[in-house]
Parts: structure tokens; sequence; C-alpha cells
């Protein structure tokens, strides 16, 4: 009976997904009759110019904020790990926050606060720059959080021993450290990919003029009627963040049979 349930829970949460990808590949234009098996709404993808320039900014801004979430959080998570200081725990406790705050309130908060910063400080108008900022800050928590998880498998007699051999702080993060947490990083990274490029409330709250992601041109796209195209292009969005997150776990498996 419970294998029944299971698989009546994948089923509600997949079926959707299923028919999107299979109306991707019909013919008919409207509807949902089966009228056969094209590719050419696929091909039509690469010549709308609209979803050229949205595809290139939510590459530019997943890419961007990737980097600056992976530096930031792996620096975070490398000091909360190897320091120790007042009213930890707290801060711990704020780092992980946004994890469970819901999207549209954190992107309520990012209005907010640019709104007020752009009294102050210039450039921090509606568009890309503030896409990137806003992603990297809430990709942030997680990637600390991964890399810290790693961080924890780490045996500090290792480190102590490449001090007792002669080696500086440089080179015992070198040698010792960064191999060891490369897998960790690599990981956190492409989660912190995949969140970009699926994120639509921040993106929508912090966009400005030419600054539409393929989330949005989806969504502006569906309010005017579900066509072939958004299927297909819904179906490649799907994919690439399934094999992303793949690709992640793979990594830090193979990473985890090779030190075990």
């Amino acid at each position: 009976m419970l294998n029944v349930w299971g698989l009546c829970l994948f089923a509600f949460l997949y079926a959707p997904i299923v028919v999107v990808m299979a109306q991707s590949f019909n013919s008919g234009r409207f509807g949902v009759t089966w009228k056969g098996f094209t590719w050419e709404w696929y091909a039509a993808l690469f010549h709308n110019e609209g979803i050229r320039a949205a595809t290139i900014n939510t590459l530019l801004l997943a890419v961007s904020s990737t980097v600056i979430s992976t530096v930031l959080g792996t620096s975070l998570a490398y000091g909360m790990s190897r320091f120790r200081w007042r009213w930890g725990r707290a801060w711990e406790g704020l780092i992980q926050a946004p994890v469970y705050v819901p999207d549209v309130v954190v992107a309520a908060g990012f209005l907010v606060f640019f709104d007020v910063a752009r009294r102050f400080l210039p450039g921090f108008e509606p568009g890309l720059r503030v896409m990137i900022l806003a992603h990297a800050t809430v990709q942030l928590p997680f990637v600390t959080l991964v890399v810290r998880a790693r961080m924890s498998g780490l045996d500090r007699s290792l480190e102590e021993a490449a001090h007792d051999l002669g080696a500086d702080a440089w080179q015992v993060f070198r040698e010792v450290t960064g191999p060891f947490l490369a897998p960790g990083v690599m990981s956190a990274a492409l989660l912190a990919f995949t969140l970009s490029l699926d994120d639509f409330v921040v993106s929508f709250f912090m966009s400005g003029p030419g600054t539409t992601t393929l989330p949005m041109f989806i969504y502006s796209s569906v309010k005017r009627g579900v066509t072939p195209e958004v299927n297909a292009l819904s179906s490649l969005l799907v994919v690439l963040s399934a094999l992303a997150a793949w690709f992640a776990m793979r990594l830090g498996n193979r990473f985890r049979e090779n030190a075990e």
C-alpha cells in the first residue's frame, strides 16, 4: 500500500512536467490533441530574438552570481569551521534563515533595500547588476552549508602534519585543504547555478529594461497562451536543471567513494 501511495505521489509531482515535454514534440500548434511528432518548435527557439536575448541574460546572471556566491560562501564556510566567536550559533542561524524564508519575502526585502540604497549610492537601479547581487545573496547560504558540510569531514591532523613539515598557511590550503574541499565547492557551485537558472521571483522584482530572463520570458508568454515554443523552452530548462543537479550529485558521490 505504501508503494502505491509513493507511486501516486511521484505521478502527481512529475506528470505535469512529462505532459509539457511531450507537448513540445506535438506538431499541433493549438490544443493538446496529438497530431504527430516534430522538432519544429525546438528549431523555432533558435530563430526567436527574444529567447536569444533572454538566454544570454540568464546565463550571464547565473554564471556571475555563481562565481560571487561560491567565492564568498567557501570563504565563509572555512571561517566558520576554523574560528570560533561569540554568538557563533546565532550567526549560523542567521545564515541559514534565507533558506527557509519564502522567495517572495526575500524579493520584497531586496526591493526595499535597493530602493533605499539608491538614495545614497549610484548604480543600484533595477537591472542586471542588481539581479546579480540579489541572486548571489540568495545562493550564499546554500553554498555555505554545502561547503561547510564538506569541511566537517576534514581531519585537522592532516593540516597540522603539513605545518610540521614546514608548509606555510597558503601551502597547506593549496596542497591539503583546497583539494579536499574541491568536490564540495564544485557541488555547491552547480547548486547555485541551478538556483539562479530556475529563479523567477527575485529576478522579476529586480529586473529592469532589457534584462528579461528565461523564466520571466516563459511567464510573460504563458499570459498570452501556452504555445509549443513555450513548451519546448520549458522542457530545455527542466533538462538543463536536472543535468546540473545530477552532475553535482554524481560528483559528490564519486569524491566520497574515492575518499573512503
